[in-house]
């Protein structure tokens, strides 16, 4: 680990493993047809490449930025012990601002899909509906990545009790606690007889106090982080790591299996389902028991942009889906070959479009690297008093 001009440690370890799982997320979205199923057309071995960059993708996901901005909240919490309205207001300034934003933006910008594939009157009908717009802003439906924002959000309302795990790091294990009463739950409210939106509600809730526990895991990783880990020490938690990560990977194949065999996604089960949730807390340890490799400086420059990458990638995706689309290479490709496409084009687009919002003064607040338009003046007239 590095020290940065200031003198405090930089996390080079962690944004090797931010921008490792922005790749992934990528990746994830890019492993589908066009509207989001394992190419359920296609024969087994054309399903075969894809599912399996799936498979690899999932070392990452939603829960693994969870889980980066959990251990950051952990961070802010020892250095400044902020009060809780306070720490509540930050994070709403710094989550659901830009929330608000990109709601609006996806809910405009699906019309180009929509349009593009002939369903604009069905999707036009949604919009002038107040119970849609309302999901938009509780749920994040505004697109299938957006849930990210409100509901780190509503899990942040309880850092006052993952404290607990900061000060008994023991009580990081309650994630898997939390993850089983989840899965409980929710497999009841899929059985009753509710309307789809109302089930979505009902999860939602059941979702955010069950990644309560990752706020566990998070506080206690980072209870242990700061209290020193030796490099000999570092080294048997990479290694273990690595074995309970390739262990969780195991236990998601019926997952994946049946994507590969009948063409369509599965429901996460038993070991399965654990198995996906529990993958990020061991990635994050595989890199924080690295944390004394020669990592480069470069991995914290790309990281910055990650949380941009995050929020364009489905933009990138869905346009890039719309040209191959009415050129007709759809028909030319194979499901490989559409993938591996879409990857090597979304990938590079998506950090390069977070770049090139960051120069944008207007809309680099959006993706957290500047400040909204109404703190300029503010800004200016600070700098104009102390000068």
């Amino acid at each position: 680990m590095m020290s940065s001009a200031s003198g405090k440690p930089r996390l080079l370890w962690f944004d090797a493993n931010r921008v490792c799982a922005a790749i992934g997320v990528v990746l994830i979205h890019s492993t589908t047809d066009f509207s989001g199923q394992p190419f359920p057309d296609a024969s087994v071995a054309e399903r075969a490449v894809p599912v399996f960059l799936r498979s690899l993708g999932e070392f990452s996901g939603s829960e693994m930025f969870f889980f980066f901005s959990l251990f950051l909240m952990a961070m802010r919490v020892d250095r400044h012990r902020p009060p809780y309205r306070q720490a509540i207001m930050t994070q709403a300034e710094r989550l659901l601002v830009p929330f608000v934003f990109w709601t609006f933006f996806y809910a405009a910008f699906r019309l180009v899909k929509a349009y593009a594939f002939n369903y604009e009157d069905w999707y036009l009908d949604q919009l002038s509906q107040t119970r849609v717009w309302v999901s938009f802003f509780l749920l994040g439906k505004s697109q299938y990545h957006m849930h990210f924002l409100p509901t780190l959000f509503a899990i942040f309302l309880f850092f006052p009790v993952m404290r607990l795990a900061w000060r008994y790091p023991l009580m990081g294990v309650l994630l898997f606690a939390t993850l089983g009463a989840m899965d409980h739950v929710q497999s009841w409210l899929w059985s009753l007889d509710l309307t789809s939106l109302t089930r979505e509600y009902l999860v939602r809730i059941t979702k955010v106090w069950g990644y309560v526990g990752y706020g566990f895991a998070a506080f206690a990783l980072y209870s242990l982080w700061s209290d020193g880990i030796p490099r000999g020490e570092s080294k048997l938690i990479r290694r273990g790591a690595l074995y309970f990560a390739s262990m969780a990977y195991i236990a998601t194949l019926p997952f994946f299996g049946t994507a590969l065999f009948e063409g369509h996604w599965g429901i996460r089960t038993g070991w399965d389902y654990y198995g996906h949730f529990l993958m990020p807390i061991f990635m994050f340890a595989l890199f924080m028991g690295g944390q004394f490799a020669d990592w480069s400086p470069r991995w914290s420059h790309l990281a910055k942009y990650t949380f941009g990458v995050y929020l364009v990638h489905p933009a990138v995706i869905d346009l890039f889906d719309i040209a191959v689309a009415k050129t007709g290479l759809a028909d030319l490709l194979t499901p490989t070959l559409l993938v591996l496409l879409r990857y090597a084009v979304a990938l590079p687009c998506a950090f390069g479009l977070a770049m090139a919002l960051e120069k944008t003064r207007l809309l680099a607040w959006t993706i957290g690297l500047g400040p909204a338009p109404w703190k300029w003046s503010r800004k200016r007239g600070t700098a104009e008093t102390k000068g």
